[in-house]
């Protein structure tokens, strides 16, 4: 049974574009990737993308491309938002959107996660449709940082690192 969310919206003052908020225990979230053209690449290049998906960043850009009041999660927010959905093994199933996932979201906090794949470092867009994964704050090392990762056949929602110089999504929590 899903656990009752309060769902919002916020409007970034740099662009006017509004975006779903959804408050999941005592976080209140970004119930959408972040589409800011200050920052990042669509997928493809493609604007529809950026519609869908939001936009791409690199850890770098995703550290300075929040509106006032916002942030990028730190590896703890990110944690504490899976073990409310259930843990590692199971909070990917729950957090992702209904439809996008090859069918195997149930989405039951309103996070509506998508997958919007990523830009490797050397270039090449890979996995839309199949992968989300979204910065956390945290440097593993100079080279890398990490993201959290959902892959449509798999239920899970794990941190993983990557070469700081690729793009991943970028979801927010209020300040």
């Amino acid at each position: 049974m899903p656990k009752q969310t309060e769902t919002g919206e916020f409007t970034d003052p740099r662009d006017g574009k509004t975006y779903k908020t959804v408050k999941i225990g005592e976080q209140v979230w970004f119930a959408e990737n972040l589409n800011w053209e200050g920052a990042g690449v669509c997928y493809n290049d493609d604007p529809d993308n950026g519609v869908k998906y939001g936009r791409l960043y690199t850890w770098n850009e995703a550290l300075v491309a929040a509106p006032p009041g916002w942030h990028l999660p730190t590896d703890d927010e990110w944690q504490k938002l899976v073990d409310f959905a259930g843990g590692n093994d199971v909070a990917g199933n729950k957090l992702r959107a209904k439809d996008g996932w090859d069918g195997n979201g149930t989405d039951d906090f309103g996070f509506l996660a998508f997958p919007g794949g990523y830009l490797g470092r050397v270039g090449g867009f890979a996995r839309v449709g199949r992968l989300g994964g979204w910065w956390s704050t945290t440097k593993r090392d100079s080279e890398t940082a990490y993201y959290w990762r959902m892959d449509s056949g798999d239920a899970s929602f794990c941190r993983y690192d990557y070469y700081d110089d690729g793009s991943y999504s970028v979801r927010l929590a209020q300040d």
